[in-house]
């Protein structure tokens, strides 16, 4: 169901390619949101968001959130309105048809290498002064340890700093649940859900501050994840 919805959405997305790389852009990025959409329903999944999303118009945003599945991408989608862009692996794009559509909506990044690693920054920077938000996963992949969050990386932390951007906390539940991360093919229909944790101000920190902002947010994620944990239980 997947690539037969991509297959159908890749014809109106090559068109929307001809106007450039904003205005076709945006026009792909709404054509990728569609898709999230028809391919939730169509497999029997449900989406919830839960909290208080932040007012676009007092945006940008640096949205951050905890990465568990190949679901997230579609989760992401759903959650989040207006337009935004997200931090992604370079190695996606090598995904037949699939890669070229990842590259509108996604900002590669080699984390192997420095210089694209600062390449990447420069152009988050330059999305978020057009007025558009991002979105990071600063676990870098899967979270394959014992603990509710791996390693957080600072890179979503100094560019909110350096550029006085709000962070606003995510919290993805049911992901692995619905979409175990060892196969593609044991999609369950099933419910996701998406908590807007509160925006935190960044106003007057400095580079000095980056590992407290660091912490602060890896802190409000994995209590949330530990309170639904324990509601499980």
């Amino acid at each position: 169901m997947f690539i037969l919805l991509m297959f159908i959405f890749i014809p109106f997305m090559v068109i929307a390619a001809l106007f450039g790389i904003y205005i076709g852009g945006n026009i792909i990025f709404l054509l990728i949101k569609l898709w999230a959409i028809v391919w939730y329903f169509f497999c029997g999944l449900r989406h919830e968001n839960e909290g208080k999303q932040p007012n676009k118009k007092d945006g940008p945003f640096i949205y951050v959130a905890n990465h568990d599945s190949y679901l997230d991408a579609p989760i992401t989608m759903l959650s989040l309105h207006g337009q935004f862009r997200a931090l992604g692996k370079t190695e996606i794009r090598r995904i037949p048809f699939f890669g070229w559509i990842y590259r509108y909506g996604v900002i590669l990044v080699d984390r192997a290498d420095k210089e694209n690693r600062a390449k990447s920054v420069r152009i988050l920077k330059h999305v978020l002064s057009k007025n558009i938000s991002i979105i990071v996963f600063p676990e870098g992949g899967f979270n394959y340890t014992k603990e509710l969050l791996s390693r957080f990386y600072d890179g979503a932390f100094r560019i909110a700093i350096e550029t006085q951007t709000p962070v606003v906390p995510l919290v993805y539940l049911h992901a692995t649940s619905v979409l175990p991360r060892d196969s593609f093919f044991k999609l369950m229909p099933g419910k996701t859900k998406t908590i807007f944790l509160e925006k935190i101000s960044v106003k007057g920190m400095t580079i000095d501050d980056i590992s407290q902002l660091n912490e602060k947010v890896k802190r409000m994620i994995a209590n949330e994840l530990e309170k639904h944990k324990n509601q499980k239980q």
